[in-house]
């Protein structure tokens, strides 16, 4: 990796809940310029953007952060969240879960031991890696694309 290629900011993300809540993420990302940002790591919590895509972010004074407001360009990675039963630990059925999504070319980071947010890079099938997790018998989630996205017709 070179200088121009470390994270050098921080774009902030609202996420909206089904309540009317809103929470905050906020993102590493290499600052490309004209407010153009590449997320440096994976959404835990925003939903349609995944790590290496290219984000419009214009500062706000209001945040105090570069603020997300679409996607320019995406990279072709994809996101998935899986929450665990147990920690990851040697032994743990989750452990194994995770070994699996490695082998079949995924990469991952770890909130808490228990939260992880799975990076599918191109030329990973979605649907093997889906297929994978339900055999898992795990719980997890679509972050990008999101579950509305993938499956629009059903409510």
């Amino acid at each position: 990796m070179n200088q121009q290629d470390e994270p050098n900011a921080k774009v902030l993300f609202h996420v909206r809940h089904e309540d009317g809540s809103d929470e905050v993420e906020t993102l590493w990302a290499v600052d490309l310029g004209g407010d153009q940002y590449k997320l440096a790591n994976c959404p835990f919590f925003a939903y349609s953007v995944s790590w290496d895509d290219i984000v419009f972010a214009p500062f706000s004074s209001e945040e105090q952060f570069p603020t997300f407001v679409r996607v320019v360009e995406k990279s072709g990675n994809r996101t998935i969240r899986l929450l665990l039963d147990s920690p990851i630990e040697e032994g743990e059925t989750s452990n194994e879960t995770l070994r699996g999504l490695v082998a079949r070319g995924c990469s991952y980071e770890n909130a808490d031991g228990r939260w992880i947010v799975i990076n599918i890079p191109p030329g990973i099938e979605l649907g093997t890696i889906r297929d994978y997790l339900i055999e898992c018998d795990a719980t997890w989630e679509h972050a990008d694309p999101s579950y509305a996205e993938l499956f629009p017709e059903d409510p």
